[in-house]
């Protein structure tokens, strides 16, 4: 949550900036700003609403130096603490505005540093936390910026990356970061400090990935790393792997829609090179397995959040079923909290898309503190789980920009099926079963292209249902985390009530609210507990609520009583999850779409969850 961007080069500080921040922008849109430091003297702009408001105010100023300075910092906001306003924007000044600074995190303690500032005459214009750590480093200032802030950030409890400027020191930038990703991109003459690799690949492929408690200082000489106690700490450059075009929306009306197309490329992308047909097992040498590793684990905890979370419970069918491992699910944040019993023949694989979301961060580290062996399933190279875990498997699915995860969700799920069937052929799953489930696997991409060739036809249907406040989610088996999958889709991108049940909970309780404008999406495809679910579709039926039946190819005939269909390709109930979930994907964008919603950036809604 929250972008944050520095600039030290001979470029126009501001364009980069403002660049920057746009190609950031689903990490928070309730409010930006940028700093630019030109003859010792810092300009700050800032503005609430989305980047093209800021882009307008920059563009509009007749400030010279905003225009010619070369050195600044940047951000977008997610609201924590305080409302969307100008005042609470970042970047914050101190009280003399001489200090100047952007934060992303959560000062816990801020109340408690605010009340002794005040003691020392010093008063905060903002609600943020962000203002008193601002605050916190001026006061600290003596004659050394790196310093101020180390003498600082020794006194905070909580998450931060941060990155600062005075005009004290004009020629330098420290950044620092705890719990919030920072990557400082390398290029020819120029640094760009981020909490994204989306800010920086247009400009460098060469990049070093901050960890936590790491300061570094950005000069005209280059950059120093240091930790809290100033003493040297040396990070890897890296090539970071990203498309720059890749993360522009082309010819899409929305990055969602783009990404949603992308998927069976992004299959592709997820499974090449991990089948071993041969021996029916899948390759996957980032979770640094032996036969015998493997074999001695004895249970699959999975810990995720919200999209990450229903991925994890279609991984839990799977391990059990191809594997005979006991799997659970946890919240990740539940995960921390409650003391789980772990041991060390557990294997806990952590599923996030950013690889930074924090609660999922903290339940690795509970994992790995109770001697657990813990595996990432990340998209993103070199972030916070990737590196903590050591071991996982990247989904290589391009970035995602759109805030509701789409093309991460079926590279996610895909992912887990490789892991259960290598998992599973290590204990009692023979080859010829492997063999077969690889050959499904290696179909996905075909199954994903068969759904979207439908876009028109769920377009069609979801048109239909555009008016509706409540919705309702209905399936068994594999099917039944693609249920909460599909409600939660269409909550967070088109406002509507929607909730994600097994088809045989509806009647304890949820059947109260059934009403003829609450319709139901019930997912009848042909896998084992079909029937049932039909039964449940015409009790819902009988109640007056709409039914929109999703069946499989050759199955249309049980649609036939009910209001509307979408077919998708008949296929194994453990492959079924991903074509059925790219449809409800669909049904939700097109219904979202009708509504005349912020599509990729909903309201409240920021893509990477970096605090608790």
């Amino acid at each position: 949550m929250c972008g944050i961007v520095g600039y030290f080069g001979k470029r126009n500080a501001a364009e980069i900036l403002v660049d920057g921040l746009r190609r950031m922008e689903y990490r928070g849109y309730d409010s930006s700003g940028i700093a630019c430091l030109k003859d010792g003297v810092i300009r700050v702009v800032k503005t609430p609403g989305k980047i093209k408001l800021l882009r307008d105010k920059v563009d509009a100023s007749s400030d010279e130096a905003l225009r010619t300075a070369t050195v600044g910092i940047g951000h977008t906001r997610w609201a924590t603490h305080g409302a969307p306003n100008e005042i609470n924007a970042h970047p914050h000044t101190d009280s003399s505005g001489r200090f100047v600074m952007v934060h992303n995190g959560i000062i816990e303690n801020y109340r408690e540093i605010k009340n002794g500032l005040a003691q020392h005459g010093i008063a905060c214009v903002s609600e943020t936390d962000s203002e008193v750590l601002a605050q916190l480093i001026a006061y600290c200032y003596k004659d050394n910026l790196e310093k101020a802030v180390s003498e600082a950030l020794q006194k905070v409890k909580g998450t931060y990356g941060i990155v600062v400027m005075t005009d004290h020191e004009p020629g330098k930038l420290v950044t620092a970061r705890c719990g919030s990703p920072i990557v400082i991109g390398l290029g020819k003459d120029e640094t760009i400090i981020a909490s994204d690799a989306a800010a920086i690949i247009p400009h460098t492929r060469d990049a070093m990935y901050l960890e936590d408690y790491d300061m570094a200082v950005v000069t005209a000489d280059g950059v120093r790393m240091f930790d809290l106690q100033h003493s040297p700490v040396n990070r890897e450059v890296t090539a970071m792997d990203w498309d720059a075009d890749a993360a522009e929306k082309g010819d899409f009306a929305h990055f969602m829609l783009k990404e949603m197309f992308e998927q069976p490329d992004a299959i592709r992308n997820a499974i090449r090179g991990r089948l071993d047909f041969e021996m029916g097992t899948a390759i996957l040498s980032g979770l640094d397995f032996s036969p015998r590793d493997a074999a001695q684990i004895s249970r699959v905890l999975i810990v995720g959040c919200g999209t990450s979370m229903n991925a994890g419970m279609v991984g839990e069918y799977a391990f059990e079923e191809m594997a005979d491992l006991p799997a659970e699910v946890e919240q990740a944040a539940e995960f921390r909290y409650r003391n789980p019993i772990i041991t060390p023949h557990d294997l806990v694989v952590a599923i996030s898309q950013s690889g930074e979301t924090a609660d999922t961060l903290a339940a690795v580290r509970e994992g790995k503190h109770k001697g657990a062996v813990v595996a990432g399933i990340c998209n993103v190279v070199g972030s916070t789980i990737a590196r903590e875990t050591g071991r996982g498997v990247y989904l290589h699915a391009g970035p995602e920009i759109g805030v509701a995860s789409t093309k991460a969700f079926t590279c996610q799920v895909a992912v887990m099926l490789m892991m259960a069937v290598k998992l599973a052929r290590g204990r009692r799953m023979t080859r010829h079963h492997g063999q077969e489930i690889c050959r499904w696997i290696e179909r996905l991409p075909e199954l994903v292209e068969q759904v979207l060739e439908q876009n028109d036809a769920i377009k069609a249907v979801a048109e239909k249902y555009a008016g509706t406040e409540n919705a309702f989610f209905i399936g068994r088996g594999y099917l039944f985390p693609v249920a909460m999958e599909g409600a939660l889709k269409l909550k967070e991108i088109s406002y509507i009530h929607a909730e994600g049940y097994h088809a045989a909970e509806l009647k304890h309780g949820p059947i109260a609210l059934l009403q003829e404008n609450t319709p139901i999406v019930a997912l009848l495809n042909n896998i084992p507990g079909k029937e049932k679910t039909i039964g449940n579709a015409e009790e819902c039926k009988a109640r007056s609520a709409p039914v929109i039946a999703v069946v499989s190819e050759g199955d249309e005939g049980i649609a036939a009583e009910f209001d509307d269909m979408i077919v998708v390709p008949d296929c194994p109930p453990c492959i079924a999850p991903i074509p059925t979930t790219v449809a409800l994907q669909l049904l939700a964008y097109h219904i979202a779409a009708a509504r005349g919603c912020e599509i990729d950036q909903p309201r409240n809604l920021a893509k990477s969850v970096t605090v608790e």
